[in-house]
């Protein structure tokens, strides 16, 4: 959530820089914004002055009273006019609370603040290629893509669709087996390289902690409902519960309504979940093949930081996803994302795109995002400055990676004429020195 102070010393600053993310999109409604903070500073001038009078009527009360009986109707009407602002401060406060909470409202909908080195752009298309890394192989047969490569390993899209629906995928066998030797491959180097706290989370959480991470009110669409049943086997609206999209949620959310000490920063913290989206809008795109799941497995990582350390550690958490990309061999780009392809959250935003030879182009495989103090604004996640004042942290996340996506990567870059997958020398320990997977 974006600090309301900036918004009332610059609105017109701060919303020039929202409308560089993506256009015409009205991120800040500006009338009811202006519109509200001119009723809420009327309200506070008149509750200031009000508290004034009281004052200055509650000492003039003493001093009549003082006087005995000739002071007395003087000092019954001026009890009579305290008794009459008591109650308009009443009012004013019952009004003023409901004001913030219609500014609360609407600031909760409102993205944050682009900084100032990131390329303006309406799309995809305004991305800036930052760094490569590797050379895409090349094959003297027919490539086959991931699909007809994964089958007769043990990747079963049919009996998924039998158990769940479109975009849900049954892995047995190898496959299942190299799945998961990655997931253990990249734990193991952001704990034992990098310094993360591994940390095994909850997958159903409550809407204050998605609340709180900015997937809610927002993009409740996204997400999958795990409602729990109420008398009579009715939903019970007020125990709402939601499939995690990402263990940033979890992992950002062990900080909420906190105050730190300055000495616990930067925390780092990592974990291995499966993810869950319902993929609105996304009807048609990459319906062949596990690009995009309703339910997907990811190493996420988590940093809280001090505020004047977060860019630097945005650069490093991109460097720990790079790691397990150069440790697998797998050609990749960092993609420095324009205004208008960032997410809901971020203030900057890194993508790696992983070298796809079925599709010949490059694909998303990690995003990682400085969210500034966006996220803990929501959260209330504070820590205490050498001063000794409360002051709200920086959270980042990022894929360190998303594990169907680099299963993906692996097959269809070490893929072999045979039609069996050699395995990256990284993971042989993994998988007990195996290296070559057949059918």
């Amino acid at each position: 959530m974006l600090d309301i102070t900036l918004l009332r010393k610059d609105l017109a600053g701060a919303v020039a820089r929202l409308e560089t993310r993506t256009s015409p999109q009205v991120f800040l409604d500006v009338e009811t914004f202006s519109r509200l903070e001119a009723e809420r500073k009327t309200i506070q001038m008149r509750t200031e002055e009000l508290q004034s009078q009281r004052n200055t009527l509650s000492k003039q009360i003493g001093q009549l009273k003082a006087r005995g009986a000739a002071g007395q109707a003087e000092a019954d009407a001026a009890m009579a006019s305290v008794a009459g602002i008591k109650d308009e401060l009443e009012a004013s406060a019952k009004r003023l609370e409901a004001l913030q909470a219609e500014l609360q409202s609407l600031l909760l909908a409102v993205p944050n603040l682009p900084h100032d080195s990131v390329p303006v752009g309406e799309d995809e298309r305004g991305n800036v290629v930052a760094r490569s890394w590797g050379t895409p192989k090349a094959f003297d047969f027919p490539i086959k893509d991931h699909v007809d490569l994964g089958e007769p390993l043990g990747l079963d899209f049919g009996l998924g669709v039998k158990l769940s629906g479109a975009r849900f995928t049954v892995m047995k066998g190898p496959i299942a087996r190299l799945h998961r030797a990655l997931a253990q491959f990249m734990l193991d180097v952001q704990t034992q390289e990098h310094g993360y706290t591994e940390c095994y989370t909850p997958y159903i959480v409550n809407a204050d902690t998605l609340r709180g991470t900015g997937q809610l009110p927002k993009f409740e669409g996204d997400l999958f409902a795990a409602k729990k049943g109420g008398q009579g086997g009715e939903a019970s609206e007020t125990a709402a519960l939601y499939l995690i999209p990402t263990s940033e949620v979890t992992l950002t959310n062990f900080v909420r309504d906190e105050v730190l000490p300055e000495s616990a920063l930067p925390i780092r913290l990592t974990a291995h979940t499966p993810c869950f989206r319902s993929e609105a809008g996304s009807a048609g795109r990459d319906t062949r093949g596990l690009i995009r799941q309703h339910q997907f497995d990811k190493v996420e990582m988590v940093q809280i930081v001090h505020p004047d350390t977060s860019y630097a550690a945005l650069e490093a958490m991109v460097g720990h996803a790079e790691a397990i990309l150069q440790k697998l061999g797998l050609p990749y780009r960092v993609m420095s994302l324009c205004t208008g392809d960032m997410g809901f959250g971020a203030s900057k935003t890194y993508d790696l795109e992983v070298w796809l030879p079925a599709q010949n182009t490059f694909r998303e495989i990690s995003s990682v995002s400085n969210c500034e103090a966006f996220q803990a604004r929501r959260l209330q996640a504070r820590f205490k400055n050498a001063q000794g004042k409360n002051e709200l942290v920086h959270t980042l996340n990022g894929s360190g990676l998303a594990v169907g996506r680099t299963l993906v990567a692996v097959l269809e870059n070490y893929q072999n004429a045979d039609g069996s997958i050699s395995v990256p020398p990284a993971l042989q320990p993994y998988l007990g020195g195996l290296s070559v997977i057949t059918a």
